[in-house]
Protein backbone atom coordinates (compact mmCIF):
# COMPACT_ATOMS: atom_id res chain seq x y z
CA UNK A 1 0.00 0.00 0.00
CA UNK A 2 1.02 3.52 -1.00
CA UNK A 3 1.97 5.76 1.92
CA UNK A 4 3.16 8.95 0.32
CA UNK A 5 1.07 11.36 -1.94
CA UNK A 6 1.25 10.16 -5.89
CA UNK A 7 -0.39 11.25 -8.97
CA UNK A 8 -1.60 8.17 -10.79
CA UNK A 9 -5.09 7.64 -13.09
CA UNK A 10 -4.88 4.04 -11.07
CA UNK A 11 -6.64 3.87 -7.40
CA UNK A 12 -8.98 1.67 -5.33
CA UNK A 13 -11.47 4.19 -3.43
CA UNK A 14 -13.73 2.94 -0.58
CA UNK A 15 -15.21 -0.62 -2.25
CA UNK A 16 -13.76 -3.05 -4.11
CA UNK A 17 -15.82 -1.99 -6.99
CA UNK A 18 -14.70 1.58 -7.34
CA UNK A 19 -11.62 0.66 -8.67
CA UNK A 20 -10.24 3.64 -10.76
CA UNK A 21 -7.97 2.38 -14.08
CA UNK A 22 -8.36 5.53 -16.48
CA UNK A 23 -7.66 9.38 -16.72
CA UNK A 24 -11.89 9.57 -17.54
CA UNK A 25 -12.18 7.12 -14.03
CA UNK A 26 -10.31 9.17 -12.30
CA UNK A 27 -11.82 12.39 -13.21
CA UNK A 28 -15.07 11.13 -12.38
CA UNK A 29 -14.11 10.11 -9.41
CA UNK A 30 -12.36 13.14 -8.07
CA UNK A 31 -15.26 14.75 -9.47
CA UNK A 32 -17.43 12.15 -7.17
CA UNK A 33 -15.14 13.24 -4.05
CA UNK A 34 -15.50 17.08 -4.80
CA UNK A 35 -19.32 16.71 -4.43
CA UNK A 36 -19.06 14.25 -1.17
CA UNK A 37 -16.97 17.64 0.44
CA UNK A 38 -19.48 20.12 -1.10
CA UNK A 39 -21.90 17.85 0.60
CA UNK A 40 -20.52 17.76 3.93
CA UNK A 41 -20.01 21.44 4.01
CA UNK A 42 -23.90 22.38 3.07
CA UNK A 43 -24.44 19.43 5.61
CA UNK A 44 -22.57 21.03 8.72
CA UNK A 45 -24.37 24.42 7.61
CA UNK A 46 -27.92 23.25 7.60
CA UNK A 47 -27.11 21.50 10.90
CA UNK A 48 -25.92 24.79 12.48
CA UNK A 49 -29.27 26.17 11.19
CA UNK A 50 -31.05 23.97 12.45
CA UNK A 51 -29.67 24.80 15.82
CA UNK A 52 -30.10 28.60 15.25
CA UNK A 53 -33.78 27.12 14.47
CA UNK A 54 -33.99 25.58 17.74
CA UNK A 55 -32.83 28.46 20.11
CA UNK A 56 -35.00 30.75 18.44
CA UNK A 57 -37.57 29.04 18.98
CA UNK A 58 -37.06 28.61 22.66
CA UNK A 59 -39.04 31.11 24.77
CA UNK A 60 -36.83 33.85 26.00
CA UNK A 61 -38.09 33.49 29.77
CA UNK A 62 -37.52 29.50 28.99
CA UNK A 63 -34.46 28.14 30.71
CA UNK A 64 -32.46 25.08 29.71
CA UNK A 65 -33.79 23.38 32.93
CA UNK A 66 -37.52 23.78 32.31
CA UNK A 67 -37.15 22.13 28.96
CA UNK A 68 -34.80 18.76 30.04
CA UNK A 69 -37.56 18.89 33.34
CA UNK A 70 -40.65 20.65 32.87
CA UNK A 71 -42.54 22.11 35.81
CA UNK A 72 -45.62 19.79 36.87
CA UNK A 73 -49.01 20.36 35.35
CA UNK A 74 -47.10 22.34 31.87
CA UNK A 75 -47.97 21.79 28.63
CA UNK A 76 -44.77 20.68 27.18
CA UNK A 77 -45.31 22.22 23.94
CA UNK A 78 -41.05 23.78 24.83
CA UNK A 79 -39.99 20.10 25.30
CA UNK A 80 -41.72 18.60 22.27
CA UNK A 81 -40.24 20.71 19.94
CA UNK A 82 -36.85 20.75 21.14
CA UNK A 83 -37.00 17.18 20.77
CA UNK A 84 -38.14 17.82 17.40
CA UNK A 85 -34.91 19.76 16.56
CA UNK A 86 -33.00 17.18 18.82
CA UNK A 87 -33.50 14.48 16.57
CA UNK A 88 -33.12 16.72 13.43
CA UNK A 89 -29.73 17.34 14.77
CA UNK A 90 -28.67 13.74 15.93
CA UNK A 91 -29.57 12.97 12.26
CA UNK A 92 -27.51 15.67 10.61
CA UNK A 93 -24.97 14.82 12.68
CA UNK A 94 -24.91 10.96 11.25
CA UNK A 95 -24.65 12.24 7.86
CA UNK A 96 -22.24 14.47 8.45
CA UNK A 97 -19.96 11.75 10.14
CA UNK A 98 -20.90 8.92 7.56
CA UNK A 99 -20.12 12.08 4.75
CA UNK A 100 -16.70 12.93 6.81
CA UNK A 101 -15.23 9.26 7.05
CA UNK A 102 -16.24 8.89 3.36
CA UNK A 103 -13.87 11.79 2.19
CA UNK A 104 -11.34 10.48 5.08
CA UNK A 105 -11.02 6.89 3.38
CA UNK A 106 -10.81 8.17 -0.21
CA UNK A 107 -8.35 10.88 0.72
CA UNK A 108 -6.17 7.89 2.57
CA UNK A 109 -5.70 6.59 -0.65
CA UNK A 110 -2.80 8.77 -0.79
CA UNK A 111 -3.79 9.85 -4.45
CA UNK A 112 -3.35 13.14 -5.04
CA UNK A 113 -5.78 13.81 -7.40
CA UNK A 114 -8.48 12.95 -5.17
CA UNK A 115 -7.07 14.87 -2.51
CA UNK A 116 -6.84 17.77 -4.47
CA UNK A 117 -10.61 17.15 -4.99
CA UNK A 118 -11.69 16.85 -1.37
CA UNK A 119 -10.03 20.03 -0.73
CA UNK A 120 -11.26 21.50 -3.72
CA UNK A 121 -15.02 20.60 -2.92
CA UNK A 122 -14.39 21.20 0.59
CA UNK A 123 -13.66 25.47 -0.32
CA UNK A 124 -16.24 25.15 -3.10
CA UNK A 125 -18.90 24.01 -0.63
CA UNK A 126 -17.89 26.60 2.12
CA UNK A 127 -17.70 29.49 -0.36
CA UNK A 128 -21.24 28.61 -1.37
CA UNK A 129 -23.06 27.24 1.85
CA UNK A 130 -22.16 29.81 4.42
CA UNK A 131 -23.92 32.73 2.81
CA UNK A 132 -26.96 31.43 3.79
CA UNK A 133 -26.36 30.88 7.09
CA UNK A 134 -26.94 34.50 7.43
CA UNK A 135 -30.32 34.34 5.69
CA UNK A 136 -31.95 31.60 8.10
Amino acid sequence: MQMSFYFSDTVVLLFDFWSVHSPAGMALSVLVILLLSMLYEAVKMGKAMLLRWALLALPRSLSWESVVEPEEGGTGTAQGSWFWYHVGQTLFHVVQVVLGYMVMLAVMSYNAWIFLGAIAGSALGYFMVYPLLGRG
